[in-house]
């Protein structure tokens, strides 16, 4: 391979790294949240006296967990 197909080759693939990275950072949130309402589910199922502050906890952690994902969106951009 000559040196300019070499350089060809990486400008090809370092386009598509941030895509890929984004796409494997949206998985961490993406299971956070299922794990975050699935268990707050079984909680009001068990305690609905308990309901205001299981949505209160859920809400923040849904917060938390998207952010990681807006976190990880805006890195594809920075380090492009």
């Amino acid at each position: 391979m000559s040196a300019l197909q070499t350089l060809a080759a990486e400008n090809a693939v370092s386009g598509n790294v941030s895509a890929i990275g984004y796409g494997l950072a949206a998985i961490g949130p993406g299971v956070g949240v299922g794990i975050i309402f699935g268990n707050g589910t079984q909680a009001l199922a068990r305690q609905p006296e308990a309901a205001g502050l299981i949505r209160t906890n859920q809400i923040m952690g849904f917060a938390f967990c998207e952010a990681l994902a807006l976190i990880g969106i805006v890195m594809g951009f920075v380090y492009k």
